[in-house]
């Protein structure tokens, strides 16, 4: 059930009022005449009603994790770099996702700095037919040995097109055609038709969406990414 903010608060406060009032008309008015003389209360409640909801969402997402661990960080049709790595981060991208593409950079970095960590990436792509090629030449076996060289090319287009798209393949090596005809296995459809199904099993909402662990990062936040990133460490040293 979604929680009534803002307007939608405020109604349901109204017909508490108004349920108060013909219980005890008295009351009632003492509680209209408090909230009048302290509005704030009404967007107090809201905020907490808020938090509430994202501690619940935390929580749920927290247990789908533990579920759906092994695909989530062992399906052996993922790009996944640093494969020796102990400590891993999955992150669900889309090619033409602004924040996505504001991440990227950062991701990249990490990647390099970090050989210790696993790097899974997830075609996850929700804007439009472009997205959906785009992840389906990256799933490719050749594209795939130049996936990092790729992932920075593609991300750092502003505006991913048909043509840029192939410009960006013939900049990593590849042949746009030859690509593109490997990308129409239906095994890769299958495998991004899997990842949707995953994302939905674990409340995803949007891109970027970063999973360390059984933390889920929802959005560009790196701060965050490597705050779980050094508590995940923290963790596998302790139990080695």
């Amino acid at each position: 059930m979604r929680t009534p903010t803002g307007a939608g608060l405020a109604l349901c406060l109204a017909l508490m009022l108004s349920a108060c009032q013909r219980d005890d008309e008295a009351f009632g008015k003492r509680v209209h005449a408090y909230l009048m003389a302290h509005p704030e209360v009404i967007r107090d409640v809201a905020a907490k009603l808020q938090e509430n909801d994202r501690l619940a969402a935390v929580k749920a997402s927290s247990a789908a994790i533990g579920k759906h661990r092994d695909q989530l960080e062992r399906d052996p049709r993922d790009v996944v770099l640093n494969p020796n790595g102990k400590v891993t981060v999955v992150e669900f991208f889309d090619y033409r996702c602004g924040y996505c593409k504001l991440a990227a950079p950062q991701v990249a970095e990490l990647i390099r700095e970090h050989p210790d960590v696993r790097f899974v990436f997830k075609q996850y792509p929700i804007f439009g037919e472009v997205s959906d090629t785009a992840a389906k030449v990256s799933l490719t076996g050749p594209a795939k040995a130049k996936a990092l060289a790729l992932y920075t090319g593609l991300m750092a287009e502003k505006a991913l097109t048909e043509e840029t798209l192939n410009a960006q393949l013939q900049a990593a090596g590849l042949d746009p055609a030859a690509t593109r005809q490997a990308a129409q296995d239906p095994a890769i459809e299958r495998h991004i038709l899997d990842t949707r199904a995953l994302a939905t099993a674990l409340h995803i909402e949007g891109t970027p969406a970063f999973i360390v662990g059984d933390t889920m990062i929802a959005g560009a936040d790196l701060g965050a990414l490597r705050a779980a990133i050094a508590v995940a460490k923290a963790g596998e040293l302790k139990s080695s």
